[in-house]
């Protein structure tokens, strides 16, 4: 009997070790290595999952400008802001992960597009957690048309590739990769080393028979993907569905993606017939009262290619601790304590003693720096509680010095804010257009002692 090699892999960044320590020597984390073994017998054959990725055969060298710069045939999924966050539909031999916390509605988005897609080309669907009657009452409960879709009930990587050679569909979904499983690796399904070799077997037939492949991974507790990151650098794509359970709205945003931009956004609605797009994202985030409140602005956000107006909410109030506490949601905390003292160096709002707790209304994550103007006119808002106009957009960057930067696509901004039949709007200076917005009043400031004299 062929005597097991054993390895050790980091969990965290895929690192090989050839003996177990507590601390990885490449990403310095600790109690990270688990133990991976491998048999000499099918060392090789598990191994051939990463060379050779990209497609089997004797490869050239060739120019730079003798590449063909033709583009890449897409397939449309039927749903648009799925393909949006795609970078505009499904390319032949991709492989994407599609991650999310339980009950986001992984699976449910996949079968809708499977369905939709089987009335085209040949498809296979593979459940390793669910049953077929399972997905055949989800399918039902969803209205969804079921005569066209291939199902297969299988865990074993190698036997999923024998059947798809026969079949030979365009479209397959893994559900999920964390049960699956190769016998050539010596552990339970779901451990980093099973993760990582039926990847690698997955990730290989899809190139070479230009397969699109759908793998669905299941997320840990701080909301990263469970599994080891070289899974995430063997794949192409990887996006995740975000939503509380108590949330109808569902936000799909891409981690990256080899075939567009990593930073577009897709919305969805989960009704009883399933996840259905939203055409109008900012209609929703938008949805304020009808009397003026303290503490409550709005902003104009850019994700990927389209402007989304979101509403952000502060809440200023007398502390009866020793250290005041500062909550945001949907923002980073550690900026929103560097504009609290901005404002208080630069302007002489003093909010020490005072506990701050903002919110970004909808549940969207904004990262960037455009929101920092209007964060802090709703925590002036609430703590003077006096409410902004209704009709007014805000945006900007504020520096640590009080000035207000520019921020990208100042332009196409004010005119999405127009649109929604706001007359007024802050911004920077350098993102005033020249020749104004019609039906608005842009007013152009320098500093946030400037902002905060006009308000």
């Amino acid at each position: 009997m062929a005597k097991a090699k054993l390895a050790y892999v980091c969990s965290e960044c895929g690192s090989d070790h050839t003996k177990w320590q507590g601390q990885c020597g490449a990403c310095k984390a600790w109690n990270t290595l688990q133990e991976f073994k491998i048999s000499t017998s099918k060392s090789a054959s598990v191994r051939e999952g990463y060379a050779g990725a990209a497609g089997s055969g004797i490869n050239k060298i060739v120019k730079l400008n003798e590449v063909s710069l033709a583009d890449l045939p897409r397939i449309g999924s039927g749903m648009a802001e799925f393909d949006r966050v795609l970078g505009g539909g499904l390319v032949p031999g991709s492989v994407t992960l599609v991650g999310g916390h339980p009950g986001a509605g992984k699976s449910t988005l996949l079968l809708q597009i499977m369905c939709y897609l089987a009335k085209e080309m040949s498809v296979l669907y593979i459940t390793g957690e669910e049953s077929l009657q399972q997905v055949a009452l989800r399918a039902q409960r969803l209205n969804l048309p079921t005569d066209k879709l291939q199902m297969l009930t299988e865990t074993n990587v190698e036997q999923i590739i024998s059947i798809a050679k026969n079949h030979e569909p365009k479209v397959m979904v893994i559900d999920s990769i964390q049960v699956m499983h190769t016998p050539g690796v010596e552990s339970a399904p779901g451990s980093v080393s099973q993760v990582r070799e039926s990847a690698a077997f997955l990730t290989r037939f899809a190139k070479q028979s230009n397969t699109v492949m759908f793998l669905v991974g299941h997320v840990t507790k701080d909301g990263s993907l469970a599994g080891p990151k070289v899974l995430e650098h063997m794949i192409d794509c990887s996006i995740m569905l975000e939503g509380d359970n108590d949330n109808r709205f569902r936000t799909l945003r891409g981690i990256k993606n080899r075939f567009g931009a990593v930073n577009e956004l897709g919305v969805f609605a989960m009704l009883e017939t399933g996840l259905k797009e939203v055409k109008n994202p900012s209609s929703i985030f938008l949805s304020r009262s009808e009397k003026p409140v303290s503490g409550s602005s709005v902003m104009v956000v850019w994700e990927g290619t389209r402007p989304l107006l979101v509403e952000i909410q502060a809440l200023v109030d007398d502390s009866h601790l020793g250290h005041p506490r500062r909550v945001a949601v949907g923002l980073d905390q550690n900026r929103l304590s560097m504009l609290l003292a901005v404002m208080h160096r630069h302007a002489g709002i003093h909010c020490g003693d005072q506990d701050v707790y903002v919110n970004v209304v909808g549940g969207v994550k904004v990262t960037e720096t455009s929101a920092d103007l209007a964060l802090l006119m709703s925590i002036l808002s609430s703590f003077k509680d006096r409410a902004l106009p209704q009709d007014m957009v805000i945006f900007g960057e504020v520096g640590l010095s009080g000035e207000i930067r520019p921020v990208p696509s100042g332009q196409e901004r004010l005119k999405e804010a127009a649109k929604h039949g706001f007359k007024r709007a802050i911004a920077p200076k350098a993102n005033v257009p020249k020749h104004g917005i019609e039906g608005m009043q842009v007013i152009a400031v320098e500093s946030i002692k400037e902002a905060l004299e006009i308000l």
